[in-house]
Formats: C-alpha cells, structure tokens, sequence
C-alpha cells in the first residue's frame, strides 16, 4: 500500500517538474535566439546547435541526480526505522529512477533544442 502511494506521488511530481524543465529549456533557448543565430551564419550546424543545447540541459541533470542520489542515501534507513510497511528495495530501484528522470528530462530537453536547431539565421538576426 504505502510503496502504491509512493510511486503515485512520485507520478503526480515528475509531470510539473518536465513542464518546468521545458519551461526553464524553452525560455532560455528564446533569451539566446540571437546567439543562435550568429552562430548559424557563422558556419554552425543545426546539430552543433543541438548539441549545445541538450548538453547543457543534461549536464544540470546528471549534477542534479547525483546529488539526489547522495541525499537518498542515507534516508532509506530513516524510512526504514520509521515507517512501519517500508522496505528496502533493491539497487535496482536506485538506479532505474533516475534514469527515468534523466530520460523525461531529455524529452523535455528536446523540444526546445530541436526548435533552437531549426532557427533561420537571418530571421534571428533581426530579433530583438
């Protein structure tokens, strides 16, 4: 019951935190779109640009999933001793959900990267 609870809370935050994650993405991909753009007509590739862009959203999950993963740690004992119903899981746990994370993070990543991809150089010269 209580690990039914759990992963129905956990459902229940990994949508707005993806709708956050495409926020925060899509916003900072706007506030760059003149950098893209001179990057474009300068000789850049749509996949450099892809790149860019997913690499630097990733390398704030990774960080951020690790450090997660330190503070977890050390609560499931915690959980243990106080919840009554609460069991130690496996390793495989610990590891398939920020790997889950890490994936919805990617698709939320995506949208805007592959938007940022598809910007016409000239067009993003001219916006201000």
């Amino acid at each position: 019951m209580f690990d039914t609870l759990l992963g129905i809370f956990g459902v229940m935050a990994l949508v707005p935190a993806a709708v956050g994650i495409y926020g925060v993405i899509a916003y900072s991909v706007a506030q760059r779109t003149h950098e893209i753009g001179i990057r474009m007509a300068l000789g850049a590739q749509r996949g450099d640009v892809l790149r860019s862009v997913i690499g630097k959203g990733m390398l704030l999950a990774l960080v951020s999933a690790t450090l997660g993963l330190l503070a977890a740690a050390p609560l499931l004992k915690v959980f243990a001793a106080t919840l009554e119903g609460f069991r130690l899981h496996s390793s495989a746990i610990f590891i398939s959900v920020p790997l889950l994370l890490l994936f919805v993070v990617l698709v939320a990543i995506y949208i805007p990267a592959s938007r940022a991809a598809r910007i016409d150089p000239m067009e993003a010269l001219r916006y201000e």
